[in-house]
């Protein structure tokens, strides 16, 4: 077995790899954070935005820490600086320490949840209501602004979910996603099954005056409240893959419109207005590859990266977290990076741009 410093049949190492691309970070990107974390973290999620500034602005993140069993498993609310564009000097977002947390980066709330947290889904209309998978078969629902803040430590329970999703017959670890346009909730899993919820009825409860939810919570014979989680089964259940359903997203402008792909290497159209059966199937492409279209790698982690998640509120900024623990001396890497506006914008703009500071540059090419 090869190691990390060694090279491939002549091919450059990953510590080689990572070196060069290190050395490239004031070129290609307009900003980036560094966050060595302490446990492996399998998603990571943008939420709301908090506050604007002049130079930065303060939002929402979401996170997972899958522990040894030292310590619970936890859904961790993190607060991030994002760092308006062209703002961040270049000599400064390459300076970083990849054993050190970023300042960029801080815990706001830590939630114990039941098992590993495998993946983070946020309610683009209502983003303080997430949706997480872990290993079994239900779905969890989370507000993460009423939940409590707790100390993740040795024989601490498990924080209570808001709501639960059932419905599916074997564990549904990573297949997850929250509708854009309405409170709907997708889910697939082991049993080849793709689960549709509404939760609507839930955040309209989640309204409600606290005098009407203490009326409803039922109370034990000395009086005492006994706190009941909510479930709910599922609208829709469509069944077309023959494996493992691996994801699962919404169609964009409609709820009712949705796809998914599974080990079956099948991916399935859905229309839950014309029931249970697939409105397309499509199978293993077994002819020509088309060459991709691609025009921007970043290379910043060295291992598997295993989310990523476009910030809504900020274009072009991503969140991206790997398991490069073995590397780094911490749980792996999450990074927040934004490439530099001059690799997409239309050419002539660019041209132009750099026209106006020819002299410069070349100036700092002869030092």
């Amino acid at each position: 077995m090869k190691e990390r410093g060694q090279s491939h049949a002549g091919q450059p190492s990953v510590d080689e790899r990572y070196t060069q691309w290190k050395s490239l970070v004031p070129v290609l990107y307009d900003w980036l954070a560094n966050h060595n974390l302490v446990w492996p973290s399998l998603s990571c999620r943008w939420g709301p935005q908090m506050h604007q500034a002049t130079y930065k602005n303060s939002q929402r993140l979401y996170l997972s820490e899958q522990t040894d069993g030292t310590v619970p498993n936890t859904l961790v609310i993190a607060t991030c600086e994002v760092v308006k564009p062209r703002v961040a000097a270049a000599e400064h977002i390459s300076q970083f320490n990849e054993e050190a947390r970023s300042p960029f980066v801080k815990k706001f709330k830590t939630i114990i949840h039941p098992g590993e947290v495998n993946r983070i889904r946020e309610l683009p209309q209502n983003s303080k209501i997430v949706a997480t998978h872990t290993d079994g078969p239900d779905v969890l629902i989370w507000d993460v602004d009423t939940q409590p803040n707790r100390q993740a430590t040795l024989g601490a329970a498990n924080s209570r979910p808001d709501l639960v999703l059932t419905g599916h017959k074997d564990n549904a670890e990573f297949a997850l996603a929250m509708s854009p346009s309405a409170p709907f909730v997708l889910s697939g899993g082991k049993d080849k099954c793709v689960l549709l919820w509404s939760i609507q009825d839930h955040i309209s409860a989640a309204t409600e005056p606290s005098s009407a939810k203490a009326s409803k919570t039922p109370s034990s014979a000395h009086g005492e409240r006994i706190p009941k989680i909510p479930s709910i089964g599922p609208r829709g259940v469509y069944k077309g893959h023959k494996d493992t359903v691996e994801d699962v997203q919404f169609c964009p402008s409609n709820a009712q419109e949705f796809c998914s792909v599974g080990d079956d290497s099948s991916l399935i159209l859905w229309d839950a207005r014309n029931g249970n059966e697939p409105v397309i199937k499509v199978g293993k492409n077994v002819g020509k590859k088309t060459p991709p279209g691609l025009f921007f790698q970043h290379a910043g982690h060295r291992d598997k990266v295993v989310d990523f998640h476009w910030n809504s509120f900020d274009p072009w900024t991503i969140v991206s977290v790997s398991d490069d623990g073995e590397s780094t001396g911490g749980g792996g890497t999450l990074q927040i990076w934004r490439m530099s506006d001059l690799i997409y914008r239309p050419e002539d703009e660019v041209l132009a741009e750099l026209e106006r500071f020819r002299a410069h540059i070349l100036s700092c090419q002869n030092k």
